[in-house]
């Protein structure tokens, strides 16, 4: 018989240590640490911040509505190339010390362009400020951003001027536009409806302001684009109208805490005299 090599221990014992490697690499693979959810990813930032802006007047008159802009454009629901691809809201509500008459229409609405929306503000007959709040939201998916406005509007009494519009004409008269000069600077316009023949008509115009200084203002209007078809009331083309404001009272306070200082001040200076007298008699 041909002898055999004698056995290594260790070589039985080597491949079953590489087979339990193996599982356990195996294993570690199929089983390692859990994989993260869609939850816990951090969820990316917004391509360009929200931003936003009110836009409109920032006088109003008495009983009066105008238009404001309402914009927000960027957070989650715009997309890095400036696509829409969430939604963009805004809330908007009005605050004053006194709110009676006052309202702004609609209340809530999508903003689905960079341009923006408009809304309507009705205001009261108080002289106040009132201040026009808006909250945006821009939402994608579960991602979303706010941003807060807030825009003042003082109301006051307006300046108005009443004038009538006589059609001396059996035609009709188609509607037009009629500009109002304050000063010589075009302030606004009213819109004349269209007139039968011989038709009188009242036409109202109401200028809100803060800034008039002191002394004479006058408003003008012009029917001259109508060809004398159209004159006022007194029968001519142009119509004017003067008016005074007067300068603010004068502030006497400085002159009367000066005239209190001088008062006392000579009296201090009276009874100092008297006192020093009674304290040096004169000597015989």
């Amino acid at each position: 018989m041909v002898a055999q090599p004698p056995v290594d221990p260790t070589m039985s014992v080597r491949p079953a240590l590489l087979l339990v490697a193996l599982l356990l690499s195996v294993a570690l693979v199929t089983t390692g640490a859990p994989a993260t959810s869609a939850r816990e990813v951090p969820a990316a930032s917004a391509a360009t911040p929200l931003v936003g802006n009110i836009t409109g007047p920032t006088v109003m008159g008495y009983n009066s509505h105008r238009d404001f802009g309402i914009n927000g454009t960027g957070g989650p629901a715009y997309a890095a190339n400036g696509t829409l691809v969430g939604n963009v809201t805004y809330y908007a509500s009005v605050t004053g010390a006194n709110t009676t008459g006052v309202s702004i229409s609609p209340t809530e609405s999508a903003i689905v362009n960079v341009s923006g929306t408009q809304v309507l503000l009705t205001v009261g007959n108080v002289s106040e400020v009132l201040t026009i709040v808006v909250e945006l939201a821009s939402v994608y998916q579960t991602n979303n951003e706010s941003l807060n406005l807030t825009y003042d509007v003082t109301v006051v009494e307006p300046y108005t001027l009443t004038m009538t519009i006589l059609s001396t004409t059996s035609a009709t008269i188609l509607a037009f536009t009629l500009l109002i000069y304050l000063d010589g600077t075009l302030v606004g316009s009213v819109s004349i409806p269209s007139l039968t023949g011989k038709q009188s008509y009242a036409a109202t115009f109401s200028y809100a302001t803060v800034s008039l200084g002191s002394g004479y203002h006058t408003f003008t209007a012009s029917l001259v684009n109508q060809h004398g078809l159209v004159t006022f009331a007194n029968g001519a083309t142009t119509y004017s109208y003067t008016f005074y404001i007067t300068g603010a009272p004068p502030n006497y306070t400085l002159w009367y805490v000066a005239g209190a200082v001088a008062f006392f001040g000579a009296v201090f200076i009276f009874l100092t005299r008297v006192a020093a007298r009674r304290r040096n008699p004169a000597r015989k």
